[in-house]
């Protein structure tokens, strides 16, 4: 008799155990969430994560907090995503620095296509090329002119470090200018927008959100976007393109990617819950103010666009004999 009211009470345990971690499951978040960004605070992808981090908290009901951790490219920060339990609790905000770090030898501790779940492709964005408003160049004809006249000379903040996207893109452009600039590795937007607003370098090539203020006030002089289409946050820059370089675009994704392991059904809420953000009309306003464009979708569109940057820029690289280093 007592052995069979000690099974019945272990079974009723059990049963009582699935159903807790069930209720546990079922609710998401129940603690707080951290989103890493791999770049130093004040730039785009810090602006967007911020945003994010907001809103959701009001939504959730649970601090999301921001954790800026810069370095390497955006790799450190990167890696240390991959390292955190595959729980939704650790986010990185992610965007083409995953797939770039890894095809140029770099010896990143974790594998873009195995380490990573896509969770949503937040925003798509134009880089746009400025300089100090003392140095003399209003568009892109003069700005190729000066660097011809002073091949080495005139130094550009690069946000994402060397071999990021931003270098990639002024490289594919430098080809056909026939000159490069110096450039000058910083660990985010933020870091490198000030130096030129400082005039402590010449220019940089950033993400628009990053500086659209600055260009509004008249602070950094724009001299073209990279995109094949002007952006609406300023209609009046005009695209590298339209500046005398045909069939030139280059466009930046940014989003959120979590740990491989991450369960389905918490990637999929955590879709839900950040495409939902997005959508409200005043930060959808906010981001576009800005110069972000959204872009949402499934979490398995993001998986398909980290893939399809690995083979895309690796043919870009192949193709141009682009060093990156």
């Amino acid at each position: 008799m007592k052995r069979r009211q000690w099974l019945a009470g272990a079974a009723l345990t059990a049963v009582g155990g699935l159903w807790g971690g069930a209720v546990q499951a079922s609710v998401f978040p129940n603690k707080t969430v951290r989103i890493v960004v791999p770049v130093a605070a004040g730039g785009s992808a810090d602006k967007l994560g911020r945003t994010l981090s907001q809103k959701l908290t009001e939504r959730w009901g649970q601090s999301v907090v921001v954790e800026n951790v810069p370095g390497a490219g955006g790799s450190i920060g990167a890696a240390q995503v991959t390292k955190s339990r595959p729980d939704g609790y650790t986010l990185l905000l992610a965007g083409d620095g995953l797939a770039l770090n890894a095809l140029q030898g770099r010896r990143v501790p974790y594998d873009v296509e195995k380490d990573f779940s896509g969770v949503v492709k937040a925003v798509v964005n134009p880089q746009i090329l400025v300089v100090r408003p003392d140095l003399g160049v209003s568009n892109l004809q003069q700005y190729a002119a000066l660097l011809k006249s002073k091949p080495g000379q005139i130094t550009l903040g690069l946000p994402g470090s060397k071999g990021s996207l931003q270098h990639l893109a002024h490289e594919m452009l430098s080809q056909r200018i026939g000159a490069s600039p110096n450039y000058i590795a910083y660990p985010g937007g933020g870091p490198a927008a000030l130096d030129v607003l400082g005039g402590h370098i010449d220019g940089t090539l950033i993400t628009l959100a990053a500086v659209t203020e600055y260009v509004r006030a008249g602070k950094l002089v724009p001299i073209a976007v990279t995109t094949a289409q002007r952006s609406k946050a300023l209609p009046n820059v005009p695209t590298v393109a339209e500046s005398g370089f045909p069939g030139y675009a280059v466009e930046s994704w940014q989003g959120i990617v979590a740990p491989s392991a991450t369960p389905k059904a918490v990637v999929e809420q955590l879709n839900r819950d950040i495409v939902a953000v997005l959508q409200q009309p005043e930060i959808s306003a906010q981001l576009e103010a800005l110069g972000f464009t959204l872009a949402g979708g499934s979490a398995q569109q993001l998986d398909d666009t980290l893939r399809e940057n690995l083979t895309g820029y690796a043919k870009v690289i192949a193709e141009t004999g682009i060093q990156l280093r």
